[in-house]
């Protein structure tokens, strides 16, 4: 199985990706963000644009996904925002048409949530390491997108914690979860080492 988590930049994908992957003794995180930075780095500064744009970066992901899915015994969580329908189709639709069993969750937000959100990150960051300028410019678009059944399954977070998405995605996919929730000290801790961690 695979579960693709999608979502806003702010709507807490990584996060929520991680935490399931701890609930979860089998399952494992595969971020096809690091493939896009292997064909950036590849590429001349001139030509470094949106990976997602480039349709070798697309194929791969739909390659790499496959391979992995089939050769992992429990579930695949890829946590990533796709939001263009032809490149949702190309990617996801490509995997199910090879018979990859994906479970697609938008996690959904409001743009105040969002930006609240976001906001955080820019105070976590703001020695100069990450701006989230460029993240705030994609509410709308992302949002807008979102809102489309074909991006069901929705779950919405805005009252929600991540645990409580965590096992809202859980039961949703038939998954028993196997560790329990962490206390509110060693989840922020661990909130905390999980987004230094994800600083590009």
């Amino acid at each position: 199985m695979l579960i693709w988590i999608n979502g806003a930049f702010g709507a807490g994908k990584t996060q929520t990706a991680f935490e399931l992957r701890r609930r979860l003794v089998d399952a494992h995180v595969a971020d096809p963000e690091l493939l896009g930075f292997a064909f950036q780095r590849t590429l001349p500064p001139a030509a470094r644009h949106d990976f997602q744009d480039l349709a070798p970066w697309r194929s791969a992901v739909v390659d790499v996904l496959q391979q992995a899915e089939a050769a992992h015994a429990g579930p695949v969580l890829v946590p990533m925002t796709i939001v263009r329908d032809d490149y949702f189709d190309e990617i996801v639709g490509g995997l199910i048409s090879r018979g990859v069993d994906v479970r697609h969750y938008a996690l959904i937000a409001s743009p105040e949530t969002l930006r609240m959100r976001l906001s955080t990150r820019i105070a976590f960051v703001r020695s100069g390491l990450r701006r989230e300028t460029w993240a705030m410019q994609q509410i709308p678009r992302c949002v807008a997108a979102l809102d489309q059944e074909r991006y069901a399954t929705h779950v919405h977070t805005d009252q929600k914690t991540t645990d409580e998405v965590v096992e809202w995605i859980a039961t949703d996919a038939g998954l028993a979860l196997d560790a329990p929730r962490l206390a509110a000290w060693r989840y922020q801790l661990r909130r905390v080492t999980v987004g230094i961690g994800h600083i590009r």
